[in-house]
């Protein structure tokens, strides 16, 4: 029998490398591949807060394995599914649990809205 597993996704930290001439930071993107993710629907209730807090639509859900320690705020992540890729920012802070708490291999909960 085959248990649960995620998916490898592409996580996109940004890191500053200079100032443009206006003083504005400017940013390089580089690609982490993180494994055993989870990707999920979110619920009616899940929607319905995200809009009324952070006035965004959660397109997605992702599950973040146990001893991950990437940033996922408001970050671009991208995975590929049947042929298809799909990219999503990430909004608001993740949702963790104690990870001694929770029997399975993911304790935290992230937030994702349409990329683009």
């Amino acid at each position: 029998m085959a248990g649960i597993h995620g998916t490898t996704v592409t996580l996109f930290e940004q890191k500053q490398t200079g100032v443009d001439a206006f003083g504005a930071p400017i940013y390089t993107e580089t690609p982490i591949q993180v494994r055993d993710v989870l990707i999920g629907e979110p619920t009616v209730d899940e929607i319905t807060t995200s809009t009324a807090m952070y006035g965004k639509k959660i397109v997605c859900m992702l599950g973040i394995p146990k001893g991950d320690k990437h940033d996922w705020v408001n970050k671009k992540v991208s995975w590929t599914s049947c042929g298809q890729t799909f990219t999503v920012q990430t909004f608001g802070f993740p949702i963790t649990g104690i990870e001694a708490n929770i029997p399975l291999r993911w304790h935290m909960k992230v937030r994702c809205e349409a990329y683009g």
